[in-house]
């Protein structure tokens, strides 16, 4: 297979997760400097549970079957209403329902959003459980709110329902999280690589698909534990689990067929593959809330030693010749030993080229004496 033909087949899947990774919806849970939790439900609301999903991203509200539970919007109106059955439905008519779409509420209402005016409800989920960006839980600057250090609350937040009759309120807290260095994590990747490129010297693609094999497996675990927590309808990027998913599929061949040209061939791709989910990823290495139910050095550790083993892996493909096409002898390094004894040869052709002569005014002798006897 032609040098071009193989980058473009081991770049195919970095291609793919580029242009593919904006989400469907405008705001999926991403790794944030806030952290936004819910402190009480007041008064105590049996078979209603609150939770933030997302760092601060969204609130989630579950409520059992044969609980009543109305939700109000930012202007007291009323916004989703939970029924006895599970339905949840949302006010057309409220303006929390468009401004929710955007995590800054950077909308354009619509002629049809109208507090004042009667409801018209949708139905938007059904199980009881509904999560929705609510402004009132994070913050909505776009710096850093000021006179407020790394641990300390940013704000307090109420979101008021009204729970079979009785007006009840979700309280919590905003808080600006530790910063998070992403030096030891760098570290960790720079050795995972240093480790493979050490490993395989010997057996160079053996060891870059084996690499690639393992750092798309750990990406697919912690890709899947950033996309199973976020709510349904949020937008987040299937491609967080699809792309590593193909990368460990294309580790695995260039694997068994390692012996074979198209075995370096997929076991780029796969490189590439995490390399491209590492690179969009990388902010988890450095901020300090994480959309993920794994535990966040977790994350980080994973997410760091799958670029530094992706990256061995691509590097020991490149170094082993892995790119020259089939058929192609790699060119040899010429030492300087090599090119002081080509000189030494070409300073023998004259000799050579003498004793020819030489040879030569022989043979002409020899034709002037006459045949041997």
């Amino acid at each position: 297979m032609p040098t071009g033909r193989r980058w473009g087949v081991a770049l195919v899947a970095l291609g793919a997760l580029v242009l593919g990774a904006r989400p469907a919806a405008a705001d999926p849970p991403r790794p944030t400097d806030y952290r936004s939790t819910v402190t009480a439900v007041d008064p105590a609301a049996g078979g209603v549970e609150a939770e933030v999903v997302g760092g601060d991203a969204f609130l989630e509200l579950r409520v059992d079957e044969g609980h009543e539970v109305l939700v109000e919007g930012y202007g007291e109106e009323p916004y989703l209403r939970f029924l006895p059955d599970g339905t949840v439905e949302r006010n057309r008519r409220s303006e929390a329902t468009y401004l929710n779409d955007d995590r800054q509420g950077a909308v354009e209402l619509p002629p049809e959003a109208d507090n004042a005016a009667d409801p018209d409800w949708e139905r938007v989920a059904g199980g009881g459980t509904y999560a929705w960006h609510d402004h009132r839980i994070h913050w909505m600057g776009t710096s850093r709110p000021p006179g407020v250090e790394p641990g300390e609350v940013v704000q307090e937040w109420a979101v008021a329902l009204t729970v079979d009759g009785t007006p009840t309120e979700v309280r919590g807290e905003l808080v600006l999280a530790e910063g998070v260095s992403p030096l030891p994590w760098l570290a960790l990747a720079a050795a995972g690589l240093a480790l493979v490129v050490v490993l395989g010297r010997r057996r160079p693609l053996v060891a870059a698909a084996a690499a690639a094999m393992i750092a798309a497996a750990g990406a697919l675990v912690v890709g899947w534990g950033q996309y199973s927590v976020a709510p349904a309808g949020s937008g987040v990027n299937p491609l967080l689990v699809v792309v590593p998913l193909l990368g460990l599929v294309a580790a695995v061949a260039g694997l068994v067929l390692r012996g074979r040209p198209a075995g370096p061939t997929a076991t780029l791709a796969a490189a590439a593959a995490v390399l491209g989910w590492g690179a969009l990823r990388a902010s988890v290495l450095w901020m300090p809330v994480l959309p993920t139910d794994l535990p966040y050095a977790l994350d980080r550790a994973v997410t760091a030693l799958a670029l530094g083993l992706s990256a061995a892996a691509a590097g020991l493909v490149v170094w082993r010749g892995g790119l020259v096409p089939a058929g192609a002898t790699p060119r040899a390094a010429t030492t300087p030993a090599d090119a002081g004894s080509g000189d030494a040869g070409a300073g023998t052709t004259p000799a050579g080229a003498g004793s020819g002569d030489a040879g030569a005014a022989t043979g002409e002798a020899a034709r002037a004496d006459g045949p041997p006897r």
